[in-house]
């Protein structure tokens, strides 16, 4: 019996050593050599801090502000840790709601949702990604078209020409990677970031 388990155990440390130490250390080298800001995850920095990711969608709720998708993230209740309450964008907890299409309750919401972005643009349709969420619900972009319904309102409370943000919208809106794959889309921090920007000038 010793004779089988002697060549096991040192196939076992061999593997482990291997894939649970030697490969994931040689991939993280590599990556942080070959795409060290990606590796890093993609932080944006502004004045010497981190104030995001551009892979990680963060909760805009001023007027001021560009908002994104709705987001269906929790965390634990501080006063009850057996319960959750809604945490948007919480990374440390990407999921969906898992409301199905005959969902009552996801209806609703989006129903609220609608509602309340078509008056703040009347007659305008509102872009189904504001008020429908990612899978992960971390989502950090928009479409360009939900970009752009925002300029009125964003206008209106920073007292700045609707054509000069549409214009810093087209100026931020992303083609499709490789010409092929994904849809335009517009990063919702670093428009926001480009918006403060703007401000100071």
């Amino acid at each position: 019996m010793l004779s089988q388990l002697r060549p096991a155990l040192v196939l076992l440390v061999a593997l482990t050593a291997l894939t649970g130490l030697a490969y994931p250390l040689a991939i993280t080298g590599l990556a942080g050599t070959i795409f060290p800001a990606q590796a890093a995850g993609s932080l944006i920095a502004r004045d010497g801090r981190v104030v995001g990711s551009r892979l990680i969608g963060q909760s805009f709720t001023s007027e001021r502000y560009f908002q994104g998708r709705p987001s269906a993230t929790s965390a634990a209740d501080p006063a009850d840790a057996a319960k959750t309450v809604p945490a948007p964008y919480n990374a440390a907890n990407s999921a969906g709601s898992n409301l199905g299409p005959t969902s009552a309750a996801l209806a609703e919401r989006v129903r609220t949702d609608r509602d309340a972005r078509a008056a703040e643009n009347p007659g305008v349709p509102v872009p189904v990604d504001l008020v429908t969420a990612s899978g992960s619900g971390l989502d950090p972009d928009i479409s360009p078209e939900a970009a752009l319904f925002q300029v009125p309102r964003v206008a209106k409370a920073r007292n700045i020409a609707q054509n000069t943000l549409r214009d810093l919208v087209t100026a931020h809106v992303a083609g499709r990677d490789f010409g092929l794959l994904g849809e335009p889309r517009v990063n919702v921090l670093a428009l926001n970031l480009a918006l403060d920007d703007l401000a100071r000038r």
